[in-house]
């Protein structure tokens, strides 16, 4: 043994990734008796679901601005229950009738609950081309009955001509198909922001499956923030006899005689385990954790290797000390161009001198009910864009995943006060002047979201294309003992994520948990869920038992 190999037989499985896909696979892992050890190299679990704070006084969500189909029997509320959390996060639902408003020069959009008052709306403020937008209507409600069956473990409908012939070709092509103007379809695909990919490159049956998961489901915040997803599942964890390590970054997988038996971290440390589960980053986990050809099919890493991302996310987080007057709990998308494709050619192309459209947030407006956000009065927000991927634009040959220290490099430093500018200026178009009345301002870009979780490029909703036809790949792998988990499996956003962990663990157990969770069993025990007291909070619980009062933690009154 060597010595820096520890607990070699302490874990029936290991995790690579705290967020959402990690920690839901984790969790049903344990309420069926496994040790599990969940692996964070940041120093707080949720990925995408994490939160920040700022002076003690705002909150910032990194990745959960809303989600899809969290009412009573839910997807994520009934994987949340299936591990007896489901009490311990309250979504709030938003606006049925508004939750997401489309801004284009000229013309706006409040985006309903249900896909008859969608189409109805649609129909009325686009008349002229009734035709193709009943067409396009027709195929949707086709496409998405078989994928809400799909999603949630149960058999699928018939496969209708319609799903045959479009549920894996581009949006854009049906579109053409339809004889969309620009306008009609930039309102049809103003929320692509919730998988960062432009319409020729995205298939129907993924863009149908995040806007159903809306109209079907409804939009809804968790109370308190993302954060909570994370604590929640890390309390059912820790309870159920696993644990959760923060700042320990997996360098390789172990793999012996084609087996997974381990994890070997940054610090040398070994730990051993007849089961893997990575959640990392798809790209990462084959092409380094994993060592690529020296375990791996040849055509798992080539395909790999020519896999896309989608396309990375610049943010502004802002606290302005007053309420503005057009903020609401809707989340607004402004496409300046009122062109959504050329918007998105440019983007892919390298342009960064135009914004192809502009998210608005207001955490506040969402979640009123919590001080932690900003003080009564004042206004919290995000403003989020799409940016050309790779690392040139930001004046750097290499990202943060490789140890790069970019955040002095005067190159980086313009370019994100550049971009920073330009999210306020479009903002402003929307919500009215605000500029003088912010009190705190931060910007993140993909370098930043690469050093939080690894993901490559900064990408933050993962893969966009890995093979043809909107290929993805499977929870297992050709290393007996591997799986893998999270949005590159089942699809991206936080409850696709979720999906992929349960996929993952239904692969393990060889149990359909997603579909008896969906149907209501609980397999956790309740009765082991800890207290929360008065002073719980959701990021002290996100750093793990061992690490939980270690320094560099913020506390605010809740």
């Amino acid at each position: 043994m060597s010595p820096n190999e520890a607990g070699s037989s302490s874990w029936d499985a290991i995790v690579i990734g705290s967020g959402i896909g990690g920690l839901v696979c984790a969790g049903y892992l344990a309420a069926f008796g496994r040790r599990v050890l969940v692996l964070e190299q940041h120093d707080v679990a949720g990925g995408n679901c994490h939160m920040f704070r700022r002076r003690r006084s705002y909150e910032f969500d990194i990745g959960v601005h809303y989600l899809g189909d969290c009412g009573p029997g839910g997807l994520l509320p009934s994987l949340l229950a299936g591990l007896g959390v489901g009490d311990r996060v309250r979504f709030r639902r938003l606006d049925p009738d508004g939750f997401d408003r489309i801004v284009l020069p000229g013309l706006r959009f409040d985006v309903p609950e249900g896909w008859s008052k969608y189409g109805d709306r649609l129909l009325e403020t686009f008349p002229a081309e009734a035709a193709g937008l009943q067409e396009y209507l027709a195929i949707c409600g086709e496409i998405a009955a078989a994928a809400r069956y799909s999603a949630s473990a149960r058999p699928v409908l018939g496969n209708s001509a319609a799903v045959v012939r479009w549920s894996r070709r581009s949006l854009s092509r049906l579109f053409d198909h339809c004889g969309l103007s620009a306008a009609v379809r930039t309102v049809l695909a103003a929320q692509s922001g919730n998988y960062a990919s432009s319409p020729a490159n995205t298939v129907v049956a993924a863009h149908i499956r995040m806007l159903d998961d809306y109209l079907t489901g409804g939009a809804y915040y968790p109370e308190g923030g993302g954060q909570m997803l994370a604590a929640a599942l890390v309390e059912q964890l820790e309870t159920h006899g696993g644990q959760l390590r923060t700042k320990a970054r997996a360098a390789r997988i172990l793999i012996e005689h084609g087996r997974a038996v381990g994890v070997e971290l940054a610090d040398g440390d070994v730990l051993r385990a007849p089961l893997v589960v990575s959640n990392a980053d798809y790209r990462r986990t084959v092409l380094e954790l994993c060592g690529g050809r020296e375990n791996l099919p040849e055509g798992i890493v080539r395909r790999t290797e020519d896999a896309v991302m989608r396309l990375p996310l610049v943010t502004s987080y802002a606290v302005v000390d007053t309420e503005l007057v057009e903020a609401s709990e809707a989340n607004i998308w402004y496409w300046p161009s009122g062109d959504v494709e050329s918007a998105y050619a440019r983007t892919e192309s390298g342009q960064f001198d135009e914004l192809p459209f502009v998210f608005i947030s207001s955490a506040s407006h969402k979640d009123p009910g919590n001080p932690a956000v900003c003080p009564p009065g004042y206004t919290n927000l995000q403003i989020m864009t799409a940016c050309p991927p790779g690392y040139e634009q930001w004046g750097v040959a290499d990202g943060p995943a490789s140890g790069l220290r970019y955040r002095r490099v005067a190159e980086y430093r313009a370019a994100k006060e550049k971009l920073a500018a330009c999210l306020l200026d479009r903002a402003e178009e929307v919500l009215g002047p605000f500029r003088d009345r912010i009190v705190y301002l931060e910007s993140a870009t993909p370098l930043t979201q690469e050093r939080y979780t690894l993901a490559t490029g900064g990408a933050a909703y993962g893969l966009q294309s890995w093979g043809p036809h909107g290929r993805r790949p499977d929870v297992r792998t050709d290393v007996e003992g591997l799986f893998v988990a999270g949005q590159d499996i089942h699809g991206g956003g936080v409850v696709g994520a979720a999906v992929g962990g349960a996929q993952c663990a239904e692969a393990i157990l060889d149990r359909p948990v997603l579909a008896e969770a969906y149907d209501g069993a609980v397999f956790a025990d309740r009765a082991l869920l800890p207290e929360r007291g008065h002073d719980w909070d959701p990021l002290r619980i996100s750093r793990g038992q061992a690490r939980r009062d270690a320094r560099g933690f913020a506390p605010t009154a809740r």
